[in-house]
């Protein structure tokens, strides 16, 4: 048999499996990995996935695993750090909840795409894939209604990806302040995908998420940060440092379909507003404490230690983000 280089998926769950997870778990060319919480049943199980369960969790050799919390997004990582020891060259990122539509893939990740032109700050990515007013989360308050047409930004040119995000139709990744005014479903209209120039800024989430293996460090989810603002800030801390070692965030048409589980909207509110508060300032943050000279890992080092001068995570940051590196270095 031909030994082709591994793709994985990683999912976190809390529930049996899913009609989505099925699907993923099928996928063609990717090993799906599920890492549970103490929520999740115990004999969670699907031909062909590797779960890591909340006790094996426990006895794995990595160090991180002393530092997540239990119920937190961020034990997402152990699922990464599986994928990584297995000798995964791309991680894709998505949820329990999402749909792969028929031929789910993500284009190569460098290629001649549609460009948004450099040094544009903070711009609304869904603005060029739908005429609905709708904005992604982590779109910092102020932009919302700046209603900028973008078309007229891009050109054709040479691009050299390091993170695919791909969107989701239906219900798509939005944060409270549209759920609790609007709320209305969402389908992406097709188009080719586009990518951004340095200094053009854009969330992007875990939801439908490609990385490739030179930049697996920035897979790194805060841990002092809030449910609704980590997936978030790691990729506003990640696009800076992507900028600094020769690499873009590029955005693809919907390739999932989410079907939400259930949310509290009030309680998402409350988890998002540092994420309202602080997204505007970290990518200017982060690009001003970078090195040239340095690694990736290095760099996300010092974007976190800026994060916290600033009050934007905790010092308890430090060690886990510090922990998941030499958890990479050993691995290596």
């Amino acid at each position: 048999m031909e030994n082709r280089p591994l793709k994985a998926i990683v999912i976190t769950t809390i529930f049996p499996p899913t009609p989505a997870a099925e699907d993923f778990s099928r996928m063609e060319g990717y090993r799906l990995y599920v890492v549970g919480d103490r929520k999740t049943p115990a004999d969670w199980s699907l031909p062909g996935t590797v779960f890591i369960s909340a006790g094996q969790q426990e006895k794995m050799p990595y160090r991180l695993v002393r530092h997540l919390p239990w119920n937190h997004y961020c034990r997402k990582m152990i699922g990464y750090l599986a994928a990584i020891s297995d000798q995964a060259e791309c991680i894709a990122d998505t949820d329990d909840d999402n749909f792969p539509k028929p031929g789910w893939t993500f284009p190569e990740f460098e290629g001649i795409f549609q460009k948004l032109g450099e040094g544009k700050g903070f711009v609304n990515i869904y603005s060029l894939f739908t005429d609905l007013h709708i904005w992604p989360r982590g779109l910092p308050p102020d932009r919302i209604t700046a209603g900028e047409d973008l078309t007229s930004l891009i050109t054709s040119a040479p691009c050299n990806v390091g993170v695919w995000q791909g969107l989701a139709d239906e219900d798509p990744d939005v944060d409270a302040i549209y759920r609790l005014t609007s709320d209305k479903p969402c389908c992406f209209n097709d188009r080719e995908p586009v990518v951004l120039a340095r200094e053009t800024v854009s969330p992007f989430n875990t939801q439908n998420t490609l990385i490739r293996k030179e930049l697996f460090p920035l897979l790194y989810l805060p841990v002092t940060a809030t449910f609704r603002f980590t997936d978030i800030l790691r990729g506003l801390v990640a696009q800076p440092v992507m900028w600094q070692h020769g690499y873009e965030l590029g955005f693809t048409g919907a390739s999932v379909i989410q079907k939400r589980n259930p949310h509290d909207y009030m309680k998402d509110f409350a988890s998002e507003i540092p994420m309202y508060l602080h997204a505007a300032s970290v990518p200017a943050l982060v690009a001003a404490a970078l090195v040239p000279a340095d690694s990736v890992g290095g760099n996300l080092h010092r974007a976190y230690e800026a994060l916290v001068r600033h009050g934007i995570v905790m010092k308890e940051e430090m060690a886990s983000l510090e922990a998941w590196l030499a958890d990479l270095g050993d691995i290596k």
